[in-house]
């Protein structure tokens, strides 16, 4: 007697449970359009937080790459009354900086917007690129004064 109603509480639990978690077609379709509506509200949000990482990245790399044309603009200046050796040689190094300045300007303008994962790898070399050319400007100075 004992294991029937056991048995009979047991099958009573279990159906009471598979009736109420089960879900009608209408129930899903809808849970399956709020996934959808979320996930793409997700993506619009990472979509918007890329493109204006992108953005102020190109404004401040700009920012840089004016700064430099600055720094060029100066040099220009300081080396009018160094002597003839070598004023050649600064004009040389002037000119070699300014077409690296005007390739990084080059380059960060034909970035096409393509993917996160290729926006991280471009930032990181970019970055790596306008250091080396921010050292040598600032090599530059050094062997100016």
């Amino acid at each position: 007697m004992k294991k029937l109603i056991f048995t009979l509480t047991a099958s009573v639990l279990l159906s009471g449970a598979i009736f109420t978690s089960c879900n009608t077609s209408a129930e899903k379709v809808e849970n399956a359009k709020e996934k959808s509506i979320k996930a793409d509200e997700d993506f619009n949000i990472a979509k918007e937080e890329y493109l204006t990482d992108v953005e102020n990245f190109r404004i401040e790399t700009a920012a840089k790459i004016e700064a430099n044309k600055q720094m060029i603009a100066d040099f220009n200046l300081k080396i009018v009354s160094a002597k003839k050796d070598a004023k050649a040689y600064y004009v040389e190094q002037i000119a070699i900086l300014e077409q690296k300045n005007i390739a990084m300007k080059e380059k960060l303008e034909a970035y096409e917007v393509s993917g996160k994962d290729n926006w991280e790898a471009f930032k990181t070399e970019f970055n790596k690129d306008m250091n080396d050319l921010g050292e040598a400007f600032k090599n530059f100075t050094v062997k100016n004064e």
